[in-house]
């Protein structure tokens, strides 16, 4: 018997992790297995041409949030063309639909729910012997009678009964990014996430561990992301593998999702020796109201996260990305942005927002009539309106979400952001005014280049602030713009003062002769932008700022400001 394992990525970088792991595990007793990844922007009628050119005898399906309508529709085209053809799914998308799933789409055969290993080894395993699945635990499967619905189970106990995928090369490591899993389950019940249906974490052993991460860093994989749930949830355990990944890394950058009030002091030491850009920690804070994080289960010490997140910002080795969700149950939007604002004031290097999204089978969707909580019925099932926020400032904090991207995260807007901070007394009602004027002027509308940008940030502080504040704005985003992108003589952007005296004019010249002379001999390529500015923090009056721009072959552009006063 012939299968092929399949999904559809979001993007042909993701590498899938299920799928190796499903045909590790079924290995010979499975008949032929053949692993297929596709993406969700492929053209249907190509994906459905190269599944039925291998003439499977089954195909199954991971289905997730990104790919469930392209998938079933799929489904549907593959049954229509060979209704003989047996097709399972699995995956988070479709474990807690029941018999309804079946009667929607004629041509699924089983669906395997939660996690897949032993009930999907067990029904192709019966396939290849020409039998009925009977009563294999956590399965669901079609006959001729109807739809039958086995006995629930729990999961593997022994991860390490899973073959190694990577050292049997069913990983595909061309992509420079692989996912890859020390744990299963998460302690920590969360309502708005499914691994809070599984509280009891598995761990591979450390042998396991050692060596998959081991095999991945000697072939110097560029990205490994780990997706365990919590992965400091045992700091001894923590602490084992980020000292092996230190001893034995050179080329693989690592992203951990941790949570920040789980480290201690002597995992805190450990981290101080982390090489600069090798790991990178993703820390969901959610909110920082207390009666939200009591209302959705989640456990942790606000106080003791801000505290370890600063530390890990002075050391400044490791990245940080922080996650705020908006709509959880008893926040509003003024409290919302109080969270905004003491999360920013952590200095994270990344600040994500995204709206809560009612996943089936998770202990909020099942609680959305008592929190009033409304949701859009299809996926990403992301809440739409709650008792504390309506549609419209729900809509305003997705918009603030995106000019997060576009400053904060970016990296281009630093000064402006501060000045904003000033004007308003706070970044989350600056960005509340932002979001408003970005929402009134249709810039959210189309996709913007750097400088438009920039120019709709001008913009805002022109027509929005008086006076000096306004003034102060614009020189914060002229500068931010310099110290960016290279301003080109001629097409100099409206917000820059560029009308200098003879004076100041050779005083540029003659700094301009002094540092090309210094940089004589180099493979560098010495371009120069100069205005002048009076409001910045720190002038005492009127002050010309050269920009030098430096361009060398393969390492980019870097800048270098010079003050002449």
């Amino acid at each position: 018997m012939r299968s092929i394992l399949t999904t559809l990525h979001s993007k042909f970088i993701h590498p899938s992790l299920a799928l190796p792991y499903l045909a590790a595990f079924c290995a010979e007793d499975c008949g032929e297995l053949l692993i297929r990844e596709f993406t969700v922007h492929e053209p249907k009628e190509n994906v459905l041409a190269e599944l039925l050119a291998e003439a499977p005898d089954s195909v199954a399906f991971s289905v997730y949030l990104w790919n469930r309508r392209e998938t079933l529709e799929l489904v549907d085209a593959l049954h229509a063309v060979r209704p003989a053809l047996r097709i399972v799914l699995g995956g988070p998308e479709v474990s807690f639909e029941g018999a309804a799933l079946f009667h929607r789409h004629p041509g699924v055969t089983a669906v395997v729910c939660g996690e897949g290993e032993l009930p999907f080894r067990g029904l192709l395993g019966a396939w290849t012997r020409n039998e009925a699945p009977g009563e294999i635990p956590r399965l669901l499967w079609r006959d001729a009678t109807g739809v039958r619905q086995n006995a629930d189970a729990p999961p593997l106990a022994d991860l390490d009964r899973i073959p190694s995928p990577f050292t049997q090369g069913l990983v595909d490591l061309s992509r420079g990014f692989v996912y890859y899993e020390t744990s299963r389950g998460c302690p920590y019940t969360c309502a708005f996430c499914m691994s809070s249906l599984d509280a009891r974490v598995r761990s591979f052993s450390m042998e396991r561990i050692r060596h998959d991460l081991g095999w991945l860093m000697a072939r110097k994989v560029p990205k490994i992301k780990l997706v365990d749930r919590t992965f400091n949830y045992d700091p001894a355990r923590t602490r084992d593998i980020f000292a092996y990944i230190l001893k034995h890394n050179r080329a693989s950058h690592f992203h951990f999702e941790i949570g920040a009030h789980l480290l201690e002091e002597e995992t805190l030491t450990l981290l101080e020796k982390v090489p600069e850009g090798m790991f990178q920690f993703e820390i969901g804070v959610q909110s920082t109201l207390p009666a939200t994080l009591d209302a959705i289960g989640r456990q942790t010490s606000l106080e003791r996260l801000e505290a370890n997140v600063r530390r890990l910002r002075r050391q400044g080795n490791i990245r940080l990305h922080l996650d705020l969700i908006a709509g959880l149950p008893g926040e509003g939007y003024q409290q919302f942005l109080a969270s905004i604002d003491r999360v920013a004031a952590l200095a994270p290097h990344h600040l994500q927002i995204e709206p809560v999204k009612l996943l089936p089978g998770s202990p909020l969707r099942a609680a959305a009539a008592k929190h009033g909580l409304c949701s859009d019925p299809n996926p990403p099932y992301a809440v739409l309106a709650t008792a504390d926020l309506s549609f419209a400032e729900l809509e305003r904090l997705r918009g603030i979400g995106r000019l997060l991207d576009l400053t904060f995260n970016s990296g281009r807007f630093h000064h402006f952001l501060e000045g904003l901070q000033k004007a308003c007394s706070s970044l989350g009602q600056g960005l509340g005014r932002l979001e408003a004027f970005w929402q009134k002027s249709g810039r959210f509308r189309h996709p913007l280049s750097q400088r438009s940008l920039f120019e709709g940030a001008w913009h805002f502080a022109k027509e929005t602030f008086d006076g000096t504040v306004g003034k102060e704005l614009e020189e914060r985003i002229a500068y931010d713009f310099a110290l960016t992108e290279r301003v080109v003589p001629g097409n100099v952007p409206a917000f820059f003062d560029t009308e200098l005296t003879d004076t100041e004019m050779q005083a540029v010249r003659d700094r301009v002769r002094r540092e090309a002379a210094s940089l004589k001999g180099l493979p560098v390529k010495i371009q120069y932008f100069s205005a002048a500015f009076t409001r910045l923090p720190n002038l005492r009056k009127r002050t010309v700022l050269l920009f030098l721009y430096l361009t060398q072959a393969g390492k980019g552009m870097t800048v270098r400001e010079f003050r002449l006063e």
